[in-house]
Protein backbone atom coordinates (compact mmCIF):
# COMPACT_ATOMS: atom_id res chain seq x y z
CA UNK A 1 0.00 0.00 0.00
CA UNK A 2 1.13 3.55 -0.68
CA UNK A 3 0.12 6.03 1.99
CA UNK A 4 -0.37 9.76 1.61
CA UNK A 5 0.59 11.26 4.98
CA UNK A 6 -0.16 14.95 5.44
CA UNK A 7 1.90 16.71 8.08
CA UNK A 8 4.38 13.86 7.92
CA UNK A 9 7.33 16.08 8.81
CA UNK A 10 5.69 17.22 12.05
CA UNK A 11 5.92 15.63 15.48
CA UNK A 12 3.30 12.87 15.43
CA UNK A 13 3.32 12.57 11.64
CA UNK A 14 7.05 11.89 11.48
CA UNK A 15 6.84 9.38 14.30
CA UNK A 16 4.01 7.68 12.42
CA UNK A 17 6.11 7.50 9.23
CA UNK A 18 8.89 5.83 11.23
CA UNK A 19 6.33 3.42 12.74
CA UNK A 20 4.96 2.45 9.32
CA UNK A 21 8.43 1.82 7.92
CA UNK A 22 9.34 -0.35 10.89
CA UNK A 23 6.13 -2.40 11.02
CA UNK A 24 4.84 -2.67 7.42
CA UNK A 25 6.00 -2.93 3.82
CA UNK A 26 4.11 0.22 2.82
CA UNK A 27 5.60 3.17 0.99
CA UNK A 28 4.82 6.73 2.04
CA UNK A 29 4.30 10.06 0.30
CA UNK A 30 4.89 12.76 2.93
CA UNK A 31 3.07 16.00 2.16
CA UNK A 32 4.03 18.89 4.42
CA UNK A 33 4.13 22.67 4.15
CA UNK A 34 7.23 22.84 6.39
CA UNK A 35 5.83 25.63 8.52
CA UNK A 36 7.63 26.34 11.80
CA UNK A 37 6.70 22.94 13.30
CA UNK A 38 7.50 20.89 10.18
CA UNK A 39 11.09 19.76 9.99
CA UNK A 40 12.79 17.46 7.48
CA UNK A 41 15.35 16.60 10.17
CA UNK A 42 12.52 14.53 11.69
CA UNK A 43 12.80 12.24 8.66
CA UNK A 44 16.47 12.53 7.79
CA UNK A 45 17.23 8.90 8.54
CA UNK A 46 14.46 7.58 6.23
CA UNK A 47 13.93 10.18 3.52
CA UNK A 48 16.52 8.66 1.16
CA UNK A 49 15.74 5.02 1.87
CA UNK A 50 13.55 4.45 -1.19
CA UNK A 51 10.23 4.05 0.63
CA UNK A 52 9.54 7.71 1.46
CA UNK A 53 8.93 10.48 -1.04
CA UNK A 54 8.63 14.04 0.24
CA UNK A 55 6.45 16.71 -1.38
CA UNK A 56 6.33 20.21 0.04
CA UNK A 57 2.89 21.73 -0.18
CA UNK A 58 -0.08 23.31 1.56
CA UNK A 59 -3.16 21.15 2.21
CA UNK A 60 -5.33 24.11 1.17
CA UNK A 61 -3.76 23.99 -2.31
CA UNK A 62 -6.10 21.62 -4.16
CA UNK A 63 -3.92 21.18 -7.24
CA UNK A 64 -0.82 20.41 -5.19
CA UNK A 65 -2.69 17.92 -3.00
CA UNK A 66 -4.23 16.22 -6.03
CA UNK A 67 -0.92 15.85 -7.84
CA UNK A 68 0.85 14.44 -4.79
CA UNK A 69 -1.99 12.09 -3.80
CA UNK A 70 -2.31 10.52 -7.26
CA UNK A 71 -1.59 6.80 -7.07
CA UNK A 72 -1.92 6.56 -3.29
CA UNK A 73 -4.15 3.93 -1.73
CA UNK A 74 -4.80 5.53 1.65
CA UNK A 75 -4.64 8.92 3.37
CA UNK A 76 -3.55 9.62 6.94
CA UNK A 77 -4.29 13.27 7.64
CA UNK A 78 -2.15 14.74 10.43
CA UNK A 79 -1.55 18.22 9.00
CA UNK A 80 -2.99 20.91 11.27
CA UNK A 81 -2.27 24.04 13.21
CA UNK A 82 -2.15 22.63 16.72
CA UNK A 83 -0.99 25.03 19.43
CA UNK A 84 -3.72 26.51 21.63
CA UNK A 85 -1.75 29.65 22.56
CA UNK A 86 -1.08 30.43 18.91
CA UNK A 87 -4.78 29.96 18.10
CA UNK A 88 -5.71 32.51 20.76
CA UNK A 89 -3.33 35.05 19.22
CA UNK A 90 -4.21 34.30 15.59
CA UNK A 91 -7.28 32.11 14.96
CA UNK A 92 -7.56 32.70 11.22
CA UNK A 93 -4.75 30.31 10.29
CA UNK A 94 -6.35 27.57 12.38
CA UNK A 95 -9.71 27.80 10.67
CA UNK A 96 -8.09 27.93 7.25
CA UNK A 97 -5.72 25.00 7.70
CA UNK A 98 -7.81 22.77 9.91
CA UNK A 99 -11.20 23.29 8.26
CA UNK A 100 -10.50 24.35 4.68
CA UNK A 101 -7.48 22.05 4.46
CA UNK A 102 -9.40 19.04 5.72
CA UNK A 103 -12.13 19.67 3.18
CA UNK A 104 -9.55 19.77 0.38
CA UNK A 105 -7.88 16.55 1.54
CA UNK A 106 -11.18 14.69 1.82
CA UNK A 107 -12.51 15.95 -1.50
CA UNK A 108 -9.32 15.09 -3.36
CA UNK A 109 -9.35 11.65 -1.74
CA UNK A 110 -12.92 11.25 -3.02
CA UNK A 111 -11.93 12.17 -6.54
CA UNK A 112 -8.94 9.79 -6.44
CA UNK A 113 -11.18 7.02 -5.04
CA UNK A 114 -8.73 6.15 -2.26
CA UNK A 115 -9.41 3.04 -0.19
CA UNK A 116 -9.25 4.70 3.24
CA UNK A 117 -8.98 8.13 4.86
CA UNK A 118 -7.97 8.58 8.49
CA UNK A 119 -8.53 12.03 9.97
CA UNK A 120 -6.43 12.75 13.05
CA UNK A 121 -8.12 14.83 15.74
CA UNK A 122 -7.77 15.60 19.44
CA UNK A 123 -9.49 14.98 22.76
CA UNK A 124 -9.72 18.76 23.13
CA UNK A 125 -12.82 18.84 20.92
CA UNK A 126 -14.88 17.54 23.86
CA UNK A 127 -13.91 20.37 26.18
CA UNK A 128 -13.28 19.96 29.89
CA UNK A 129 -14.72 17.27 32.15
CA UNK A 130 -14.63 17.28 35.96
CA UNK A 131 -15.36 13.58 36.51
CA UNK A 132 -15.49 10.50 34.32
CA UNK A 133 -14.36 10.27 30.69
CA UNK A 134 -15.76 11.37 27.36
CA UNK A 135 -17.05 8.76 24.94
CA UNK A 136 -16.97 9.18 21.20
CA UNK A 137 -20.67 10.00 20.94
CA UNK A 138 -20.63 12.75 23.55
CA UNK A 139 -21.39 16.33 22.61
CA UNK A 140 -18.47 18.37 21.33
CA UNK A 141 -17.80 21.49 23.39
CA UNK A 142 -14.50 23.04 22.23
CA UNK A 143 -13.32 26.09 24.14
CA UNK A 144 -10.43 27.50 22.08
CA UNK A 145 -10.08 28.49 18.43
CA UNK A 146 -7.76 25.50 18.01
CA UNK A 147 -10.15 22.91 19.44
CA UNK A 148 -13.12 24.53 17.67
CA UNK A 149 -11.33 24.31 14.33
CA UNK A 150 -10.53 20.65 15.00
CA UNK A 151 -14.14 19.92 15.94
CA UNK A 152 -15.17 21.55 12.68
CA UNK A 153 -12.64 19.50 10.74
CA UNK A 154 -13.97 16.28 12.35
CA UNK A 155 -17.48 17.09 11.17
CA UNK A 156 -16.25 17.98 7.69
CA UNK A 157 -14.36 14.69 7.40
CA UNK A 158 -17.31 12.63 8.67
CA UNK A 159 -19.70 14.40 6.31
CA UNK A 160 -17.81 12.83 3.41
CA UNK A 161 -18.94 9.40 4.63
CA UNK A 162 -22.66 10.13 4.56
CA UNK A 163 -22.63 12.48 1.55
CA UNK A 164 -20.15 10.84 -0.79
CA UNK A 165 -19.42 7.42 0.67
CA UNK A 166 -15.75 8.23 1.28
CA UNK A 167 -14.35 5.62 3.72
CA UNK A 168 -13.34 8.03 6.52
CA UNK A 169 -12.45 7.13 10.11
CA UNK A 170 -11.46 9.58 12.85
CA UNK A 171 -9.14 9.33 15.86
CA UNK A 172 -9.11 11.70 18.84
CA UNK A 173 -5.87 11.41 20.77
CA UNK A 174 -4.85 12.70 24.18
CA UNK A 175 -1.65 14.72 24.72
CA UNK A 176 1.32 13.06 23.01
CA UNK A 177 4.96 13.31 24.06
CA UNK A 178 8.24 11.93 22.79
CA UNK A 179 11.03 12.66 20.29
CA UNK A 180 10.75 15.38 17.62
CA UNK A 181 8.10 17.46 19.39
CA UNK A 182 8.52 21.14 18.61
CA UNK A 183 9.63 22.92 21.81
CA UNK A 184 6.49 24.98 22.37
CA UNK A 185 4.40 22.23 24.00
CA UNK A 186 4.73 21.64 27.74
CA UNK A 187 7.16 18.73 27.96
CA UNK A 188 9.71 19.76 25.29
CA UNK A 189 9.44 23.43 26.30
CA UNK A 190 10.11 22.65 29.95
CA UNK A 191 12.91 20.17 29.23
CA UNK A 192 14.75 22.46 26.85
CA UNK A 193 14.28 25.43 29.18
CA UNK A 194 15.79 23.43 32.03
CA UNK A 195 18.67 22.24 29.86
CA UNK A 196 19.34 25.89 28.97
CA UNK A 197 19.32 26.92 32.63
CA UNK A 198 16.04 28.83 32.35
CA UNK A 199 12.81 28.79 34.35
CA UNK A 200 9.67 26.95 33.27
CA UNK A 201 6.35 28.86 32.95
CA UNK A 202 3.53 27.06 34.76
CA UNK A 203 0.00 28.30 34.01
CA UNK A 204 -2.32 29.24 36.88
CA UNK A 205 -2.21 26.88 39.85
CA UNK A 206 -0.68 24.09 37.78
CA UNK A 207 -3.52 21.68 38.54
CA UNK A 208 -4.90 21.29 35.01
CA UNK A 209 -4.98 17.58 34.18
CA UNK A 210 -4.01 15.95 30.90
CA UNK A 211 -3.79 12.30 29.82
CA UNK A 212 -0.31 11.69 28.43
CA UNK A 213 0.32 9.13 25.67
CA UNK A 214 3.78 8.23 24.42
CA UNK A 215 3.86 9.02 20.73
CA UNK A 216 4.86 5.51 19.61
CA UNK A 217 1.85 4.05 21.40
CA UNK A 218 -0.37 6.62 19.73
CA UNK A 219 1.07 5.78 16.31
CA UNK A 220 0.32 2.10 16.86
CA UNK A 221 -3.29 2.95 17.73
CA UNK A 222 -3.60 5.32 14.77
CA UNK A 223 -2.37 2.67 12.35
CA UNK A 224 -4.70 0.04 13.81
CA UNK A 225 -7.71 2.33 13.39
CA UNK A 226 -6.60 3.20 9.86
CA UNK A 227 -6.52 -0.46 8.86
CA UNK A 228 -9.27 -1.99 11.00
CA UNK A 229 -11.53 0.78 12.27
CA UNK A 230 -15.12 0.90 11.09
CA UNK A 231 -15.87 3.49 8.42
CA UNK A 232 -17.69 6.52 9.78
CA UNK A 233 -16.64 5.83 13.37
CA UNK A 234 -14.58 7.89 15.83
CA UNK A 235 -11.97 6.29 18.12
CA UNK A 236 -10.56 7.90 21.25
CA UNK A 237 -6.89 7.19 21.99
CA UNK A 238 -5.47 7.72 25.46
CA UNK A 239 -3.09 5.87 27.77
CA UNK A 240 -4.78 6.55 31.10
CA UNK A 241 -1.87 8.65 32.38
CA UNK A 242 -3.88 11.53 33.83
CA UNK A 243 -1.40 13.83 35.57
CA UNK A 244 -1.70 17.46 36.75
CA UNK A 245 0.72 19.86 35.05
CA UNK A 246 2.30 20.59 38.43
CA UNK A 247 3.16 16.89 38.88
CA UNK A 248 4.61 16.71 35.35
CA UNK A 249 6.73 19.74 36.20
CA UNK A 250 8.06 18.05 39.35
CA UNK A 251 9.02 14.94 37.38
CA UNK A 252 10.83 17.01 34.77
CA UNK A 253 12.67 19.01 37.42
CA UNK A 254 13.92 15.79 38.99
CA UNK A 255 14.94 14.24 35.66
CA UNK A 256 16.85 17.39 34.69
CA UNK A 257 18.51 17.83 38.08
CA UNK A 258 16.72 21.11 38.80
CA UNK A 259 14.81 22.38 41.83
CA UNK A 260 11.67 24.36 42.69
CA UNK A 261 13.41 27.69 42.12
CA UNK A 262 13.17 27.06 38.38
CA UNK A 263 9.34 27.14 38.39
CA UNK A 264 7.70 30.42 37.43
CA UNK A 265 3.94 30.65 37.92
CA UNK A 266 2.37 32.75 35.15
CA UNK A 267 -1.12 34.08 34.41
CA UNK A 268 -3.45 31.32 33.32
CA UNK A 269 -4.25 30.71 29.66
CA UNK A 270 -7.55 32.17 28.41
CA UNK A 271 -10.28 29.54 28.54
CA UNK A 272 -7.89 26.95 29.98
CA UNK A 273 -9.66 23.57 30.15
CA UNK A 274 -9.32 21.99 33.58
CA UNK A 275 -9.28 18.29 32.78
CA UNK A 276 -9.29 16.06 29.71
CA UNK A 277 -10.20 12.40 29.88
CA UNK A 278 -11.41 10.01 27.18
CA UNK A 279 -12.89 6.52 27.30
CA UNK A 280 -10.81 4.29 25.01
CA UNK A 281 -12.88 1.08 25.10
CA UNK A 282 -13.50 1.21 21.33
CA UNK A 283 -9.85 1.28 20.27
CA UNK A 284 -8.95 -1.30 22.92
CA UNK A 285 -11.66 -3.56 21.47
CA UNK A 286 -9.70 -3.48 18.19
CA UNK A 287 -6.74 -4.97 20.08
CA UNK A 288 -4.70 -1.91 21.08
CA UNK A 289 -3.19 -1.18 24.46
CA UNK A 290 -0.31 1.18 25.34
CA UNK A 291 3.00 -0.64 25.69
CA UNK A 292 5.13 2.06 27.32
CA UNK A 293 5.21 2.78 31.04
CA UNK A 294 4.65 6.48 31.57
CA UNK A 295 7.61 7.07 33.90
CA UNK A 296 10.02 5.15 31.68
CA UNK A 297 8.76 6.91 28.55
CA UNK A 298 9.08 10.32 30.19
CA UNK A 299 12.65 9.53 31.24
CA UNK A 300 13.46 8.33 27.70
CA UNK A 301 11.99 11.55 26.28
CA UNK A 302 14.13 13.73 28.55
CA UNK A 303 17.16 11.66 27.57
CA UNK A 304 16.36 12.15 23.87
CA UNK A 305 16.29 15.94 24.21
CA UNK A 306 19.43 15.83 26.30
CA UNK A 307 21.25 13.79 23.66
CA UNK A 308 19.89 15.66 20.62
CA UNK A 309 20.59 19.31 21.24
CA UNK A 310 21.58 19.56 17.56
CA UNK A 311 17.90 19.06 16.73
CA UNK A 312 16.21 21.55 19.07
CA UNK A 313 18.82 24.26 19.71
CA UNK A 314 18.42 25.78 16.21
CA UNK A 315 14.65 25.76 16.69
CA UNK A 316 14.96 27.56 20.01
CA UNK A 317 17.43 30.05 18.56
CA UNK A 318 14.99 30.87 15.75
Amino acid sequence: MQLFVTGGAGFIGANYVHWVLEHTDDTVVVFDALTYAGNLDNLKDVIDGGRVRFVQGDICDREAVSAAMAGCDGVVHFAAESHVDRSILGPDAFVRTNCDGTNVVCDVARRHDVERVLHISTDEVYGSIDEGSFKEGDRLSPRSPYSASKAGSDLIALSYVSTYGVPVVVTRSSNNFGPYQYPEKLIPLFVTNLLLGRTVPLYGDGLNVRDWTYVTDNCAAVDLVFRRGEVGEVYNIGAGNEVPNRAITDRLLALCGADESRVEYVADRLGHDRRYSVDCAKVRALGWAPEHDFEAALEATVRWYTDNRWWWEPLRAA
